[in-house]
């Protein structure tokens, strides 16, 4: 189960992905103060959300699963050992931040505010995001975190 719970979630980065670049397009097209906010922009950005907070729901269940909750709790020394750093603080810190700037930018797009504005602060929220999650996925190729990029596809 452990593991079909991580093919998952490494499937689903790609969900992620897919509409945090959808957003981040369609919010660049709103930039300039021209185009009106429809509700496919609204839904775009909702989509991209809700997937987000699946992958966090799947990421704390692996958290739990694979027992980093307990090796923080036991005061292991978890930051002089980079694997275990980097799932245990660094991913999970990573993607919590993430999440919420994606949260405070969809929800300020469903403000009362100027469409110019809600496209501007999707576009930023998103794009920080975007970039704080490339960051925090443990990409091939990364010393000792690296996974592949569609684990169980030989």
């Amino acid at each position: 189960m452990q593991q079909g719970l991580l093919h998952l979630h490494n499937f689903l980065r790609w969900v992620v992905l897919l509409f945090a670049l959808l957003t981040i397009i369609r919010s660049m097209g709103g930039l300039g103060g021209k185009k009106a906010f429809t509700s496919g922009d609204r839904k775009t950005a909702m989509f991209l959300m809700i997937s987000a907070d699946i992958q966090l729901l799947l990421g704390f269940a692996l958290y739990f699963m694979k027992g980093w909750a307990t090796v923080i709790a036991s005061g292991a020394d978890i930051m002089s050992n980079k694997y275990n750093r980097f799932f245990a603080v660094e991913h999970l810190t990573g993607m919590l931040i993430a999440i919420i700037l994606i949260h405070i930018g969809y929800s300020s797009a469903k403000k009362n505010i100027p469409d110019a504005a809600k496209f501007k602060k999707l576009f930023w929220f998103t794009l920080i995001a975007v970039l704080i999650i490339l960051i925090t996925i443990p990409w091939p190729g990364r010393e000792l975190i690296g996974r592949p990029l569609f684990p169980g596809m030989h």
